[in-house]
């Protein structure tokens, strides 16, 4: 028997023709893409997929170096894994990472929107220097000042900041449950109407967490505690993503068992329509390498088991 209605009222996306084609993308058509640059892959078995993270990353430090210029770039918390496997490729192999310069996406803030403190345990800030930076050996590690993180203090001008050092080389990230990239939120492109030019344009602020963002988060970084996810966060938008010159994303949010949250959105940012309100969907019209683990890229379907 049919059942219908209406998408939740606090979702922006509120396409439902749009979502239903979505979900029915099966697993085996999912690579299939209009644009050829647009470079849609799956890896199933986990260490691959964070080793050619770590692979990606280090190649272009690596190459860089070789030329004797900077390597410039935009990097996530989330995922992890691959940083540590990053950093030991980089002491084993003895490479410089003196020319790495990096931008980190995002920071938690609170209500007034400050931002976390760079020692406190939950900010990315943290968590980056745990797993990446501080595993490298000293002697090859980058210089303090070219490591970034975005604060209340410099937000407004990160961009700019990018921009001096010569542009990112490549901005790396994931994709949240709202279709979020960094912490640009969904309800974000509200702002805008349908005015796609004006969004692609909008530099990084200091942003209201979206509620699917606060639950994300709580499940994988807070014990699944969502009283403990701060409220805001300094995070790049449009701008400084479709600003790099390339694009590097990779989609591990698999929870085992057979249960992925990315598995719905992961096909509406790279096969729903290029829009506002699905920010990852702006990828779509760019050169970017978007790359599944396994389980994320498993068909939709409702499973009451």
């Amino acid at each position: 028997m049919a059942f219908e209605y209406p998408l939740a009222q606090f979702i922006p996306f509120r396409d439902a023709a749009a979502c239903a084609r979505a979900r029915a993308i099966r697993r085996s058509d999912l690579c299939t893409h209009s644009n050829p640059d647009f470079r849609i892959a799956i890896i199933d078995d986990p260490v691959e997929f964070y080793s050619r993270f770590a692979i990606d990353i280090v190649t272009r430090i690596s190459e860089a170096g070789k030329t004797g210029r900077r390597c410039v770039l935009i990097l996530p918390v989330g995922p992890v894994p691959q940083y540590a496997v990053a950093a030991e490729m980089i002491n084993r192999l003895g490479i410089s990472c003196r020319h790495l310069v990096t931008y980190n996406m995002d920071e938690y803030a609170d209500a007034d929107g400050k931002t976390a403190p760079a020692d406190w345990k939950g900010s990315f800030a943290t968590a980056m220097r745990q797993s990446f930076f501080l595993r490298i050996r000293e002697e090859l590690r980058p210089p303090e000042e070219s490591i970034h993180f975005p604060t209340h203090e410099n937000i407004g001008d990160y961009h700019k900041m990018i921009e001096d050092d010569g542009g990112a080389d490549c901005c790396y990230g994931g994709i949240g449950w709202c279709g979020h990239i960094a912490f640009w939120e969904s309800h974000l492109g509200l702002e805008f109407d349908d005015d796609l030019a004006a969004y692609k344009q909008a530099p990084g602020r200091v942003v209201e967490l979206n509620p699917m963002t606060i639950m994300q988060n709580a499940l994988h970084s807070f014990g699944g505690d969502w009283s403990w996810v701060p409220p805001k966060a300094a995070s790049i938008g449009p701008k400084e993503i479709l600003g790099a010159r390339d694009r590097s994303f990779w989609l591990d949010g698999d929870l085992g068992g057979g249960v992925s949250w990315q598995r719905f959105i992961a096909r509406l940012v790279a096969h729903g329509p290029v829009n506002t309100l699905v920010p990852g969907s702006i990828l779509q019209e760019t050169n970017c390498s978007y790359t599944f683990l396994g389980g994320v890229a498993d068909d939709v379907e409702i499973d009451m088991s």
